[in-house]
This record gives C-alpha cells, structure tokens and sequence, in this order.
C-alpha cells in the first residue's frame, strides 16, 4: 500500500494498537508503526505528535463536542443534568466500537505513563465541561463538582461497558451510572 492511499491516519491507528498489544507499548517504535500501515515514519508524524497522541488525539473533538452539546440544552437543565448531555456525545464517539476501546484501555493500562496521561485527559475533560458550566452561568463550586462527578460516573460506566459481556450500550451504561449516583444521594 502506497503512502499517498486514503486513510493512512486510521490506518495508523489501527497498527500502532495492534503492535502495542503484540508487543507493547514501550517495545513498539514510531518506525514499526509506520511499517505496519504502509507508511514513512515522516507520515507518522503528520498526524501524530508521538506514538501517545495515537491513543490520544481525539480528546480535542471529544471536548468540542462535549461543550457544543451542552451550551445546546435548555436553559432550564439542571447542572447534573447537563453532564449527562455531554457525556451522551462522549458515548456517541467512543461507544461504537466496544472491542477498540477494550483493546485500548488494556494498552493504557498496562503503561504507568499512559494510565497518567488517561487521567490528565479525564482531568482535561473535567475541566473543560466545568468551564462550560460556569458560561452558563452556574457558581463555581457546582460547576467543579457537577464536572468531577460526571467523569467519576463516566469511568465507572465505561468500565462496566467494556466489561460486559451483554449488548450493553455506553450510553445506557452511563445513564445507569448516573441513576445509581441519584438514587445513593437521596438517601
């Protein structure tokens, strides 16, 4: 496959986490991934800051999505409430492909650097709806908290979805989380 073919970013995804899981993370260069997709290691670095931001890189869209969503609700939605509409965007990017997300949080978890970095992207993520909180005018304590807890509900749900073996969706897994979280406070 020539290096000018369509698709070479796709395609480097896919080989860079096919080669983390055959060999791992640390053992896997730049230039293997680049093989594997048919590509120059000089592509790879068109699309990818480093072999990271292939596991990485759509945080940016996840965050702009998450935020468009959110300032398109209602007025009248509750903090909490607006959470669950950006992380409803969030499953709607990440909950299609259950074995791709599987295979990748098992690279990431077998990584200290990159289990650091999952987190700075949820803490990014946090960040970022609270931000989007505060524009709408909420108080800033609400907004963090609302923020933190929607990703603190957002890991325990995809954890339960990517460990369900069921034909259970990111989403529903989600607003179950989120129920669960309503129905422990009321007590």
């Amino acid at each position: 496959m020539g290096r000018w073919e369509p698709g070479a970013r796709d395609r480097l995804r896919e080989a860079a986490l096919a080669l983390y899981l055959e060999h791992g993370f640390d053992q896997t260069m730049v230039a293997d991934i680049a093989e594997r997709a048919g590509v120059t290691a000089r592509t790879f670095f068109r699309y990818f800051a480093d072999k990271r931001e292939v596991l990485f890189d759509a945080s940016a869209e996840l965050a702009e999505k998450s935020l468009a969503a959110l300032e398109a609700a209602p007025a009248t939605t509750s903090p909490l409430d607006l959470v669950a509409v950006a992380l409803d965007v969030v499953a709607d990017l990440v909950g299609h492909d259950r074995a791709l997300a599987r295979n990748r949080h098992t690279v990431i978890m077998a990584n200290t650097d990159l289990r650091e970095r999952e987190l700075i992207k949820l803490a990014h993520m946090a960040a970022t709806v609270a931000d989007g909180l505060r524009r709408r005018g909420i108080a800033d304590v609400e907004a963090g908290l609302a923020a933190e807890t929607g990703v603190a509900v957002y890991r325990v749900a995809f954890q339960r979805w990517i460990d369900a073996d069921d034909h259970l969706d990111l989403r529903d897994s989600i607003r179950d989380a989120f129920a669960r979280l309503r129905s422990l406070t009321a007590r």
